[in-house]
């Protein structure tokens, strides 16, 4: 799409459920990117091979148009000069942290919907490396990373995903001249045989302990907080919050939520307040969120609303973009809650039961009421039966 834009009109865009891109009609090499992460000018030209490349000049919300189209103009007239603006030098030691920080982080968040998530656990699973050049990264050292990860109980498919991840990134680097070579490319998958699970619901019994475990684990954490604060008291010491209504902690209303909703667990760490109506109760998953890609809406049962309700009044910052349920730690998105989780299993006495089995415990609750097969899947997401 092409016109003359405006401050106002670049106001005006909003976006859609795919990117998309608007040409200046003033600057024929100035393009307007607006995705669901927001609005970012770029620069589009021809390299020397004829090519067409984009180079990316800042965020709508900090250059006006004036400034965006002066930018765009000047750096055309330097690549006419035989100059190239956006060749940058490589350090001589260029490490894995500085390298997504200044460099792939920018182009992640614009142009990928899972940019966000992709980053975060590029830094979560590859910590021990962040500080290391890249070019010291090899084979064997991965190799080690993973059997390490898989000997703590990782599965073989997300040591790949995560490795997957990796290459991908550094690829980005290689094909901009920011890395000379990708160290990790002849790094083979491993087979995932590890990840073949029999699909797994609850029995009304396992239903039954499972929140009966959920109970106890609540009125535990209100039991040891208020002997905390007791000890506290006759030492002078600052007292903790008390643990009275509502909640302990967010373990019970996200389990609540995901087996009433079959909502998948990244999803859930990602909701914010913003995407909850509650008049219509309905919960609204966003396309930059979504596995699929698209945007769909969960509706709420009574158990979901009630549990969102009370977990909205205990919360602090229930302001639209604020997460429903933040790390308690960081404040940041949940990473996960495999500790919590797998103690209130093994007090219910449930085995060979994951986060994710609560997403087919919902289905098979649909299937088992009589729901159309084609509405379960519309409430599970999925695109096609």
């Amino acid at each position: 799409m092409k016109t003359h834009l405006t401050q106002t009109s670049v106001t005006a865009l909003k976006p859609k459920d795919k990117p998309y891109w608007v040409t200046d009609g003033d600057c024929k090499n100035l393009r307007l990117y607006i995705g669901v992460s927001g609005k970012v000018w770029y620069v589009a030209y021809q390299d020397e091979r004829g090519k067409y490349q984009s180079h990316k000049i800042g965020p709508a919300d900090s250059l006006a148009v004036a400034q965006a189209r002066e930018m765009a103009r000047d750096f055309i007239s330097r690549l006419r000069k035989g100059e190239n603006p956006q060749k940058k030098k490589r350090p001589a030691k260029l490490s894995l942290g500085a390298f997504l920080t200044n460099d792939y982080e920018r182009w992640a968040l614009t142009e990928r919907k899972s940019g966000e998530q992709t980053l975060y656990l590029l830094r979560l699973a590859f910590k021990p490396f962040l500080n290391k050049p890249i070019r010291d990264l090899n084979i064997r050292t991965m190799e080690k990373w993973r059997q390490d990860k898989m000997s703590s109980g990782t599965k073989a498919a997300t040591c790949n995903r995560r490795l997957t991840a990796l290459k991908a990134a550094l690829n980005w680097g290689v094909k901009r001249d920011l890395i000379e070579s990708n160290p990790l490319i002849k790094l083979d998958k491993l087979k995932e045989l590890d990840s073949d699970a029999k699909v797994r619901y609850l029995a009304d019994d396992e239903r039954k302990r499972l929140y009966a475990a959920l109970d106890s684990r609540e009125k535990r954490m209100r039991g040891g907080r208020m002997s905390h604060n007791e000890w506290s008291l006759e030492r002078g010491y600052k007292l903790m919050p008390a643990l009275g209504g509502g909640y302990a902690d967010h373990l019970k209303p996200m389990v609540l939520i995901s087996l009433n909703t079959g909502m998948r667990q990244g999803n859930l760490f990602a909701l914010k307040w913003g995407d909850i109506d509650f008049e219509s109760r309905t919960i609204i998953l966003r396309a930059a969120a979504s596995k699929a890609g698209k945007t769909s809406h969960i509706p709420m049962n009574s158990v979901t609303q009630g549990a969102l309700v009370s977990w909205r009044d205990q919360s602090g910052d229930a302001g639209k973009d604020a997460l429903v349920f933040p790390s308690p730690r960081t404040g940041g998105m949940l990473n996960n809650v495999k500790k919590a989780w797998a103690g209130v299993l093994k007090e219910a006495g449930i085995e060979n039961f994951r986060w994710h089995d609560m997403r087919h415990d919902f289905a098979s609750q649909l299937v088992m009421k009589g729901v159309d097969l084609n509405r379960v899947r519309e409430l599970m997401g999925h695109s096609d039966l």
